[in-house]
This record gives C-alpha cells, sequence and structure tokens, in this order.
C-alpha cells in the first residue's frame, strides 16, 4: 500500500513538473525570450509604480492611477484595475514578490498564450474587486461574508491576486493537484491566519480561476469528444 501511494504521489510530481516547467522552458527555448514579454512587461511596471511611489507626489499619481477602493464609484473601480495589476502593495517588500510574479506570468504566457494569460490574470483580479463591493454592501454580520463600511478604503491587492488566479489556472488546465493544494491551500491558511480584505480577495481570485479552468477543461473535453465521433463516421 505504502509503496503504491509513493508511486503514485512520484507520477503525479513528475507529471507536474514536465506539465508546469519543463513543457514551457522547451516552449521558451523555441521561441526565445520575445516569448516572456508579458513577464517582462509585469515585473517592469511593478518596479516603476514602486519606485515613483517613494515621493508624495508619485505616492499620490500611483493612487490616482491604479488604486482600487471598495468605496470607489464602480466606473472608477475599473478604469483603474488594469493598471492595478503593477501597483504593488505600498506596506510589504516589493522585491520578495517579483520573482513570483515574473514566475506566474513566464509560465503561463508559455502554457497557455498571452491573450489567454492577460484574460485570466485581469479575470481573477476583477473577480475579487468586484466581489469586496458586495461584500461591503452586504455589511457587516451577514453570515461572516460581509465588510464593514471603514474596509472601502482599503487598497486591493495588486499583483498578488493576478498571481494567485494565474498559478490555480494553471494547476487545473494542467492537471497539477499539488500546486493547486500548495497554491488554494496557502491561500486559505492566510485568510485565517491573517483575516483581511487580501486573504478574502485572494480565495475570490482561486475560485474565479478554478471556475474559468474548469469551464476551459469542459469545453477541451467537448471539442475531443466531438472530433472522435467524427473519425468514427465512415466518409
Amino acid at each position: 500500500m505504502l509503496a503504491r501511494t509513493a508511486a503514485f504521489v512520484g507520477r503525479t510530481v513528475r507529471g507536474e513538473w514536465y506539465g508546469i516547467v519543463v513543457d514551457p522552458l522547451r516552449e521558451l527555448r523555441r521561441r526565445g525570450p520575445a516569448a516572456l514579454l508579458l513577464a517582462f512587461v509585469a515585473c517592469a511596471g511593478v518596479i516603476f509604480f514602486h519606485a515613483i511611489a517613494q515621493h508624495p507626489a508619485g505616492a499620490t499619481a500611483v493612487r490616482v492611477l491604479g488604486g482600487v477602493q471598495g468605496d470607489l464609484p464602480l466606473w472608477v473601480a475599473l478604469l483603474r484595475t488594469p493598471v492595478s495589476l503593477y501597483v504593488p502593495a505600498l506596506d510589504l517588500p516589493v522585491w520578495a514578490g517579483i520573482t513570483q510574479l515574473f514566475l506566474a506570468f513566464a509560465l503561463a504566457e508559455l502554457a497557455l498564450g498571452r491573450r489567454r494569460t492577460l484574460l485570466i490574470a485581469y479575470g481573477s483580479t476583477l473577480a475579487g474587486t468586484l466581489t469586496v463591493r458586495v461584500m461591503l454592501a452586504a455589511g457587516p454580520g451577514w453570515w461572516g461574508l460581509g465588510l464593514p463600511p471603514e474596509v472601502g478604503q482599503v487598497l486591493d491587492t495588486g499583483p498578488s491576486a493576478a498571481v494567485v488566479g494565474l498559478f490555480t489556472y494553471l494547476s487545473v488546465v494542467r492537471h497539477a493537484p499539488v500546486v493547486f493544494v500548495l497554491t488554494g491551500g496557502s491561500m486559505v491558511w492566510e485568510s485565517i491566519a491573517k483575516p483581511n480584505l487580501a486573504g478574502r480577495e485572494h480565495l475570490v481570485a482561486v475560485a474565479a480561476a478554478l471556475a474559468m479552468g474548469l469551464v476551459h477543461e469542459r469545453a477541451r473535453r467537448r471539442r475531443e469528444a466531438a472530433t472522435k465521433v467524427q473519425d468514427m463516421v465512415p466518409v
């Protein structure tokens, strides 16, 4: 029994290694550094906004351009959300998150393509932004899901929700349960250990990316089934 379990875990980890790391690296060798455009742009954007935010006038400009809060008018929040993907949390060390940001965008861009990577990153971030507005509208005491009005003045998570969403989506479409458990589990632990706005937004990002990944997998299986049926039909 133990040997079978160990063999199963070994096969799973090996499959995830090839699906998440080896295959994208092969794609990188085939396409060259140009295949990492989104990863370079994301890191450059975070470094740029972090640098100008070190000065009072720059911090104000960053907040106006990409600072998303729950108490903003919806149209303002939607305009700022794309820029918020590059605005790091000012109370956290920016360099600690750049490696995760680069890996998430690089692996996703190589495995999924540029367009789908942007869709998943933006969709995960937007899901958190919109869900927070629903929680604020519900108010505190709503089965523990609502939020008090003062939370509406807290800035959102910035690029971290996109990172969480990309890793979650990759784990679904590349059938990587270990990566999924590590990503989703760490977000659950974060929300328990430090129950704040960021923890909730990260959980929403995981749920949104999971839903998008399951929809993609279902569509893929339908296409494969339709192709098999067509192949079985005599010409």
